[in-house]
């Protein structure tokens, strides 16, 4: 089995890369990527830990890109992380969400909670700091109760303290992980809640423009869901990807490999995704 989607504590997840996989061996899992969101801060670890080991560590990113208002996610695949064009490029993206987050920790510190990006940094040092962080922060600063309160009552999408930032769209995102000689994969398609009509129009626009993959075996995914995004799949001579979207403590009903239970994703997708 393998799984081709999930973070660490690079981005938003509570394993660090080590640990993810050290968990993904005693899980005996085949292949594992690491997809965390906007970076690559952790697949240099990943790696390493892998080594001497019978798991095969995919190197991959999670881009959080935009669509006629949707948030839509692109994963990439097998990318080539060094190389430069690609680390310049992604390097202007999450430089504006450092800049997101600043306005959030004002807007936050003038409803009286005060956060600076300083002590989120310094709480989760080597992470791309994400709404999850932020949660996190002021959960155990004492100013919420409960992890929920934060998104429902401040930096959710319609919270007074959200502010959206600059996102590439997803085809910019294709182009870059193809750049990158990467394989990409439109992530989750069933959680953007689009109409059956406007879903198969945005698979059809993203095919048109490169995109290889897409998850037909995802978590949080019944078996009607399933075919649904199998039968586009066929359609659009896209191939089938699989993962569990992993974040440790952070999706405490998500395990890595398994997601709720029933989810299973064979060596043939990895497979088929590398052909």
């Amino acid at each position: 089995m393998v799984d081709l989607h999930t973070h660490t504590t690079a981005s938003d997840g509570t394993f660090s890369p080590a640990e993810l996989v050290a968990y993904a061996v005693e899980k005996g899992l085949s292949a594992l990527a690491v997809t965390d969101h906007d970076t690559i801060g952790g697949l240099k670890e990943a790696l390493k830990a892998s080594e001497g080991t019978s798991l095969e560590l995919i190197p991959g990113i999670e881009f959080s890109t935009e669509y006629k208002g949707k948030d839509i996610h692109i994963v990439g695949l097998n990318i080539d992380f060094e190389n430069p064009c690609f680390v310049e490029k992604l390097k202007r993206f999450t430089d504006s969400r450092d800049i997101r987050n600043e306005k959030m920790c004002k807007l936050l510190t003038e409803k009286g909670l005060p956060v600076t990006m300083e002590q989120l940094k310094k709480r989760f040092p080597d992470s791309v700091i994400t709404r999850a962080h932020f949660a996190r922060f002021l959960l155990e600063q004492g100013y919420i109760s409960q992890l929920e309160t934060a998104f429902n009552k401040y930096i959710g999408d319609n919270g007074p303290c959200y502010v959206p930032r600059e996102k590439v769209n997803p085809v910019q995102s294709i182009r870059l992980i193809l750049e990158a000689k990467g394989i990409p994969v439109l992530a989750h398609p069933i959680l953007y809640k689009l109409p059956v009509k406007e879903l198969e129009e945005l698979v059809a626009y993203l095919a048109k423009h490169g995109l290889i993959g897409i998850e037909a075996i995802y978590s949080t995914y019944n078996r009607a869901d399933e075919a649904v995004i199998r039968q586009l799949a066929k359609k659009y001579h896209l191939t089938i990807s699989g993962g569990s979207d992993f974040h440790g403590k952070n999706k405490p009903y998500i395990d890595l490999g398994v997601g709720r239970g029933n989810l299973k994703v064979p060596d043939e997708v990895w497979n088929n995704l590398k052909q």
